[in-house]
């Protein structure tokens, strides 16, 4: 078990603990009444690019100093999925994101997560691709985007489409080779 408390999976938890937070100050702002919409919109998009990073550095922290878990292996993708759902959901509370985009997003990533389970089961393991990296990416970006409610936030979610669908069709011709 101390093998698994390591820097890259704090990290991880740190993400688990930062989605539901930011999905609170998208969702419930009843809970704030004195405080400007735009005020709260500012520190979702904060914690939102603060976990984004953590989800860089625990990547980074655990392939270059051979930190990587099992756990880690379990966390890591669960909190990037807390986190981007926590996004895309209360962009749909707030009208901010076209529902057939997130639909697309959400489906593809469940599948993909489903996919990856069922290689796993069977012993074989399907990483993550270079083109998976630049699919989360462009969706953290255009969640941020639309957090802030700037204009490029939907060309960018759409974007973001694209590039997921692409990316969720590698994975099932990668699953299928392999």
């Amino acid at each position: 078990m101390g093998g698994n408390i390591n820097i890259p999976n704090i990290l991880a938890f740190i993400r688990l603990l930062i989605a539901p937070l930011m999905f609170m100050l998208l969702v419930n702002r009843d809970l704030f009444p004195s405080v400007h919409p735009s005020w709260l919109d500012f520190w979702a998009a904060f914690l939102f690019v603060l976990a984004s990073i953590t989800d860089f550095f625990d990547g980074y922290i655990a392939r270059e100093f051979d930190q990587i878990t099992q756990l880690g292996k379990i966390l890591d993708p669960l909190a990037d999925k807390m986190l981007t759902l926590a996004g895309f959901l209360g962009l749909l509370v707030l009208g901010r994101a076209d529902p057939w985009a997130v639909y697309l997003i959400l489906t593809r990533e469940f599948f993909i997560t489903g996919l990856r389970v069922a290689a796993v089961s069977e012993g074989r393991n399907i990483a993550a691709s270079f083109l998976g990296k630049i699919k989360t990416i462009v969706q953290m970006v255009a969640i941020g985007f639309l957090i802030m409610d700037w204009s490029l936030g939907r060309p960018l979610l759409w974007l973001a489409v694209a590039i997921t669908l692409y990316s969720g069709y590698e994975y099932i011709k990668e699953y299928i080779r392999k």
